[in-house]
């Protein structure tokens, strides 16, 4: 998709949450913003793209070693 539809989305989102804590105020109420939500969605759109794109921009040497590093660490090895 267009990255204005992202920067729209994330927007949008933004708003809505304003939207709603102002209505909380207003109400005499006060409202927690699910900020976990707004997270997500706005993670979720960058990791759909960066990680592909890491991937590809490395050289399987390069990729080879963080994998045996990861590899290295997470089962405890020095």
């Amino acid at each position: 998709m267009d990255e204005s539809y992202y920067n729209w989305f994330a927007t949008q989102l933004a708003e809505r949450e304003a939207a709603a804590y102002a209505r909380g105020f207003a109400d005499g109420q006060k409202r927690r913003i699910d900020k976990h939500k707004l997270a997500a969605a706005l993670g979720s759109i960058g990791g759909t793209k960066g990680g592909p794109a890491r991937a590809a921009s490395l050289s399987p040497e390069r990729r080879s070693e963080i994998a045996r590093k990861a590899a290295l660490t997470r089962w405890g090895y020095s």
